[in-house]
């Protein structure tokens, strides 16, 4: 696996197989999912996986003809499980310091993944490095 996850957002086609089409390219491409999910919303299905290698999933998904697909960089950081209302602090700090989440998930080993504008990375990363030292 290598260091650096990113997030890999494909525009699924709204079809039986579409799901499996994706994951077998990805597979077939040796591209490991870490976390995510996909999602619908009014007829359209959106994929995010967290890869471990962003160039080699948007190639395959590309050489798949699969729909519109990008692969961006993520934010991650972890929760304390065991204390109710984690999300909802960390996610008031970020909103406070102007940061506004697109998509948020978990990875498999239970780590919070941000999808956040590019714009927004440099406040979101200072906001999880003051949530970290508390």
């Amino acid at each position: 696996m290598s260091a650096r996850l990113q997030d890999l957002e494909v525009h699924l086609p709204n079809r039986p197989g579409a799901l499996a089409d994706l994951g077998q390219a990805l597979g077939n491409a040796q591209v490991s999912l870490e976390g995510g999910g996909v999602f619908t919303l009014d007829g359209r299905a959106v994929a995010h996986y967290l890869v471990d290698n962003g160039p080699a999933a948007l190639a395959a998904v590309t050489a798949a003809g699969l729909g519109t697909a990008r692969v961006r960089e993520v934010a991650m950081t972890r929760l304390d499980q065991d204390r109710p209302g984690q999300l909802g602090a960390l996610a008031r700090m970020l909103g406070d310091a102007g940061v506004n989440v697109l998509v948020q998930y978990s990875d498999h080993a239970g780590h919070l993944v941000l999808l956040v504008p590019d714009e927004h990375t440099t406040a979101c990363r200072d906001t999880i490095t003051r949530w970290e030292q508390n």
